[in-house]
C-alpha cells in the first residue's frame, strides 16, 4: 500500500498530512468521507530505508492456500470476483498478500480481469496461477479452478516439508558436530598442552594429530570462517546461473541415499503441476513451458523442453523421456496411455499421487535410519578427541603409581 501526502480544505480550514491507500482515487474518496476537499495530492516515493525487503516468495504457501479456498467458497456463494477480492484483502493475515489484493481490487474495478491484474505481482502469483485463472475465466469455472490450485499447493507444500525435514536433521547434526569440535580444539585441548609437554615421552599418534589441529585452529580460525562464507557465496552464484545450476541439480540427483528421494519429489512436482494445468484446459505446449520454469530442476526442465519440441514436430511427448535416466518407465508408460486415451490429466494425477506417497514413506524411513547414525557419528568425533586426551593422562597416572 502506497503513502500519499496531501493538501486540502476541511471544515476547520486548510489542512495537510499523510495517508495510505492503493491509489490516488481511493485516497481522495477516503479524504472526502472525512470532509476534506483535496487540493493537491502526491505519492511519497519509497526509499531503501522505507521499502519492505523480502527474500523469495513474500507469501507463505499456507496463506496462499487459505486465500484460494476462501476465494472459491465466496464465488460458489455468488459473491462477485471484485467483492471477494476486497473481502479477502481485509481478512488475510499476510501483509504482502493483503497489499497485492488491494492493488488487484483497484485493477478489477477499472475493468481488468483477475488474471491480468495478478500479473503485476509475479513474486506472489506464479505463471501457473495466472494461466489456470485465465483458463477458468474463459470456461466460467473459476471456482473449480481455484479449488484445484488450492489442492495443488497443499500437496506441493506437504511434499516440500517432508523433504526439508529429512534433510534438516543431518545438516543440523553436522553443524552441531562442527561447533563442538571447534569448541574442544579452541577451549579444552589447549589446557592440556603444557601437561603433555612436561610429560617428556612421545605422545600417541592420535594425540599429536589432535594437538596439531588445535594449534592450527588457534592460529588460523579465521580461515574456517572465510572458507564457509566463500563456499556459500560461490554456491549461491552458481545456483543462480542456469548453466551451472544444471550440474548442481545433476549432482543432487546422483547423490547416494538422498538422490532418489529428490528425484521422486521433483517428478511428483512435475506431474502434479502438469495434471493441474491440463485439468484447467491450459494448452499442452503452454503447460510444458510453465512446468519448465516451476519444476525447479534443470535436468528435468531440459528434458521437458525437448518434449515440447518433440510435440511441435508431431512426435509423442514421451519420445525424449525414453532415452533419459531421470524418467522411470512408470511415468513414460502412464503418459503414453494418457495420450492414447485422452485422459492425460488423470494419468499424471495418479503418477503424482504415487510419487508423493513414495516420498513420504522414504523420508520417514530415512529419518528413522539417519537419527541413530548421526548420533553415533557425533559421539565418534567427540569420543576421538576425548580419547586422544585421556590416553596420555592414563600413561602419566600409571608412571606416578
Amino acid at each position: 500500500m502506497a503513502k500519499f501526502k496531501y493538501e486540502g480544505r476541511g471544515h476547520a480550514g486548510k489542512t495537510s498530512g499523510k495517508i495510505t491507500g492503493t491509489s490516488k482515487r481511493e485516497v481522495i474518496i477516503k479524504l472526502k468521507e472525512k470532509g476534506i476537499r483535496v487540493i493537491t495530492i502526491d505519492e511519497i516515493p519509497e526509499t531503501f530505508l522505507t521499502q519492505e525487503i523480502t527474500i523469495g516468495n513474500p507469501v507463505q504457501l499456507r496463506d496462499l492456500v487459505i486465500y484460494l479456498r476462501q476465494f472459491a467458497t465466496l464465488l460458489k456463494a455468488g459473491v462477485s470476483v471484485v467483492d471477494s477480492t476486497r473481502i479477502l484483502a481485509e481478512q488475510t493475515s499476510s501483509k504482502a498478500l493483503s497489499k497485492a489484493l488491494l492493488d488487484i481490487d483497484e485493477e478489477l474495478r477499472s475493468g481488468k480481469p483477475l488474471s491480468s491484474a495478478a500479473l503485476k505481482h509475479p513474486k506472489i502469483f506464479s505463471r501457473m496461477f495466472i494461466n489456470m485463472v485465465r483458463a477458468g475465466e474463459v470456461s466460467g469455472n473459476l471456482d473449480d479452478t481455484l479449488n484445484r490450485l488450492a489442492i495443488h499447493y497443499e500437496k506441493q507444500h506437504k511434499t516440500r516439508q517432508k523433504i526439508i525435514s529429512a534433510l534438516a536433521y543431518p545438516i543440523v547434526v553436522g553443524v552441531v558436530a562442527m561447533a563442538v569440535v571447534i569448541f574442544l580444539l579452541l577451549a579444552i585441548v589447549p589446557t592440556f598442552v603444557n601437561m603433555f609437554e612436561g610429560f617428556g615421552a612421545e605422545l600417541p599418534l592420535i594425540t599429536r594429530i589432535v594437538l596439531s589441529s588445535s594449534e592450527w585452529m588457534q592460529s588460523f580460525w579465521w580461515i574456517v570462517i572465510i572458507g564457509v562464507l566463500l563456499i556459500s557465496v560461490i554456491y549461491s552464484f552458481l545456483k543462480n546461473k542456469k548453466e551451472t545450476k544444471y550440474y548442481l541439480d545433476l549432482l543432487a540427483l546422483r547423490m547416494p541415499i538422498f538422490g532418489k528421494m529428490l528425484q521422486k519429489a521433483a517428478l511428483a512436482r512435475m506431474t502434479r503441476t502438469l495434471s493441474s494445468l491440463f485439468s484447467s484446459s491450459v494448452p499442452i505446449l503452454q503447460a510444458l513451458t510453465i512446468v519448465e520454469n516451476v519444476v525447479e530442476n534443470e535436468v528435468i526442465s531440459k528434458v521437458l523442453h525437448q518434449s515440447k519440441q518433440s510435440l511441435e514436430k508431431g512426435v509423442s511427448l514421451t519420445e525424449p523421456m525414453k532415452g533419459h535416466w531421470v524418467f522411470p518407465p512408470l511415468i513414460i508408460q502412464m503418459i503414453a496411455i494418457g495420450e492414447e486415451t485422452g485422459a492425460l490429466d488423470e494419468m499424471l494425477s495418479k503418477v503424482a499421487d504415487f510419487y508423493e506417497d513414495d516420498v513420504e514413506q522414504t523420508t520417514d524411513r530415512l529419518k528413522a535410519l539417519i537419527e541413530p547414525l548421526m548420533i553415533v557419528f557425533l559421539a565418534g568425533i567427540v569420543g576421538t578427541i576425548v580419547t586422544s586426551i585421556m590416553i596420555p593422562m592414563f600413561t602419566i597416572f600409571n608412571q606416578i603409581n
